[in-house]
């Protein structure tokens, strides 16, 4: 399975911030969109990190200024990608190795998508979903 799959699934809308936002804009963002990370965008729309809920809890164990922080404090760095056409073991295998629960997807250069590990068990769950009705079926024809 390629991760244009899931994409086909899931869809291709990405919300984004800057590096120079509060970390309290950025919270404000997750919230309203009901997600767990931000990728971060330069002023090309260039991936150039990503703010997740686990940084953010982080950060706020460091500070009393937590919300004023701007969030190229927190994101993690460097960001690791996917592209649409990588296998899905190998991006699972990147994000366990890299521990990273959400990666943005790059396709020409251009930023189309996110996956995150919950979208990975999903696209696997469903495959073999699948397998299992296929072999239900083959079973029951005979």
């Amino acid at each position: 399975m390629k991760i244009q799959t899931i994409l086909a699934t899931k869809g291709t809308r990405v919300i984004t911030a800057q590096a120079g936002q509060t970390l309290r804009e950025a919270i404000g963002l997750m919230i309203q969109h009901n997600i767990g990370a931000l990728i971060v965008v330069d002023e090309a729309d260039k991936p150039v990190g990503v703010l997740s809920e686990r940084s953010i809890l982080l950060a706020a164990a460091r500070t009393d200024q937590f919300f004023e922080q701007p969030v190229r404090e927190v994101m993690r760095t460097p960001v690791i990608v996917a592209s649409p056409q990588d296998d899905l073991e190998s991006v699972m295998q990147t994000m366990t190795v890299k521990r990273n629960r959400h990666i943005p997807v790059i396709d020409q250069g251009q930023l189309i998508g996110i996956v995150s590990v919950g979208d990975m068990v999903k696209a696997r769950l469903d495959e073999y979903q699948g397998a299992v009705e296929t072999l239900e079926t083959q079973i029951v024809g005979e």
